[in-house]
């Protein structure tokens, strides 16, 4: 399928680079797909903001798309959310998921009582995001916890054996993954 040859009525959507910098042009291009609608994410990103990744998780959820993710390269921490909305999700034996704890930079200049108060909220957002992570990508939290602390790169295939992606095997026969769900031939 040529670069220009799109899927009828499906969005294709690039989740590629830091959220922080690209959720928004990523979030419009979410608003664009009609409610309810269909559309592809194809995530090579290595994360960003916790909040952005929420916030696109979000949007995906509260729009009702039918979202299917596809790792083609990486999909690390703040990305884990979108990639955990998504109905489906595939990943080839290349891609990459970085599962770890969030973390909170800021090169702002704030006052001590601001920086506790933001350390507080921090530590809260983090605990309920990590379970919220666990409910959408169906893992048990033994197994989450061990992923995320202190930190866990996780391959393609051993996302595929944890069941939170189906398993494309990117070769050159093996076709779109959705384009084979949608003639029947599903290869897992």
């Amino acid at each position: 399928m040529s670069r220009n040859a799109k899927m009828p009525d499906i969005h294709e959507i690039a989740v590629v680079g830091d959220l922080t910098e690209h959720g928004g042009s990523i979030s419009e291009q979410i608003l664009d797909v009609p409610f309810g609608g269909s559309c592809i994410l194809y995530f090579d990103c290595p994360g960003g903001s916790p909040h952005a990744g929420v916030s696109i998780m979000s949007l995906i959820t509260f729009r009702r798309l039918n979202a299917t993710a596809i790792v083609t390269g990486e999909c690390s921490s703040a990305a884990l959310w979108p990639f955990a909305a998504c109905a489906e999700r595939y990943v080839t034996p290349f891609s990459v998921l970085l599962f770890h704890p969030s973390r909170w930079e800021s090169e702002e200049n704030i006052r001590p009582a601001e920086a506790a108060e933001w350390a507080r909220h921090f530590a809260s957002f983090e605990q309920a995001t990590d379970v919220l992570l666990a409910e959408y990508l169906g893992m048990d939290d033994e197994l989450i916890s061990k992923w995320m602390n202190p930190g866990k790169y996780v391959t393609g295939v051993e996302a595929a054996e944890a069941g939170i992606a189906k398993l494309w095997p990117l070769k050159p026969d093996a076709g779109h993954p959705t384009m084979m769900k949608a003639s029947g031939k599903s290869k897992s």
